[in-house]
């Protein structure tokens, strides 16, 4: 199976980037941390794939199963913010720092209904010393369903392909 294709209540999850997006091997270069909201490509909670735009900005597309519920019919505003803590830190990773989220504040817009896949983007948007400000929104088309500041703190270098 295409690994950018899911099944989902029998459904095909597509979750496949924009043309010009390339694939990002997220585990690659954090290892298993990314457990909890990536780590059943299977499971009827989230589904997430990384890419990088023709900028080299991190992007994710996500589904949201039945799993995330909060109100009737949507994700959880929970959810939602466990997915921007997993995407926003990767991209500081993504960036070059190894770094762990101190500080994530998420506004919610608009509901997010069930089974829904969405496109989180994300930037670095300033480094001073050991801080690293990112920012991301969850949305599809012109619907924003939460926006989100990161900051970010180092804590050593990042993981290169020549360390086990």
């Amino acid at each position: 199976m295409d690994t950018t294709m899911a099944k989902a209540d029998g459904m095909a999850v597509d979750l496949r980037g924009e043309s010009n997006w390339t694939a990002f091997d997220a585990p690659a270069l954090v290892g298993s941390s990314l457990r909890f909201i990536s780590g059943d490509p299977h499971g009827e909670r989230f589904r997430i794939r990384y890419y990088r735009d023709a900028a080299q900005q991190l992007k994710a597309r996500v589904w949201f199963g039945p799993e995330t519920e909060g109100p009737p019919g949507h994700a959880h505003g929970g959810a939602i913010a466990a997915v921007l803590d997993e995407v926003l830190g990767l991209t500081g990773w993504a960036a070059g720092h190894a770094v762990v989220v101190a500080n994530l504040n998420v506004s919610f817009r608009n509901l997010l209904p069930l089974q829904t896949v969405v496109t989180v983007e994300s930037e670095v948007v300033s480094m001073s010393g050991r801080k690293v400000l990112v920012k991301g929104r969850v949305c599809s088309g012109s619907a924003i369903y939460a926006e989100a500041d990161c900051l970010c703190i180092a804590i050593g270098h990042p993981k290169t392909s020549d360390e086990g």
